[in-house]
């Protein structure tokens, strides 16, 4: 029987409890989730890889088929090297889905047997993402409800800090 294997790419700047939820979505579908933390040199992060790959580890840490790894590179060479059949993608709005469709389309061509998955979060965080995170954070409002608590504890680590320095 062949191992069903994903792969969840994403920057996770940081992880948020709507991607734990696409996460927890894809637990259920596929036998194995690969959380992969992207470098996007297009972005500039807030935490470190080291930090997200943290967060992320003890956010899913309570789902036995989730592995966390990072990766620089095309992201068809990581999924075909791992051996996986699918690239998880979540859209929260109509907004979220022409960019989705045009990476899932170039990379059906860069790999026609990898096949793109778009799964939806709850409800309750289709306006939530890391930036409006990391923005409400930085300013001092309170983002708990939004994020796993290694998260929470992260940014409060964070921006406490840089109010220090400032």
């Amino acid at each position: 029987m062949k191992i069903k294997r994903a792969v969840y790419p994403g920057t996770f700047d940081p992880i948020t409890n709507g991607h734990l939820d696409v996460i927890e979505r894809a637990a259920q579908i596929f036998d194995e989730i690969i959380v992969l933390i992207a470098k996007n040199p297009a972005k500039s992060p807030l935490f470190a890889e080291q930090e997200r790959l943290q967060m992320v580890q003890e956010a899913t840490a309570h789902l036995p088929n989730v592995t966390v790894d990072s990766f620089d590179g095309l992201l068809v060479d990581y999924v075909q090297r791992q051996n996986a059949c699918a690239i998880i993608r979540g859209l929260r709005a109509v907004s979220d889905f022409e960019y989705e469709f045009q990476m899932a389309l170039m990379n059906r061509k860069l790999a026609p047997s990898v096949t793109t998955v778009f799964l939806m979060p709850n409800e309750k965080y289709t306006y939530l993402n890391s930036t409006i995170v990391r923005e409400v954070a930085r300013y001092g409002g309170d983002v708990q409800e939004f994020v796993p608590p290694v998260v929470w504890r992260l940014l409060q680590a964070k921006f406490r800090k840089a109010s220090f320095s400032s």
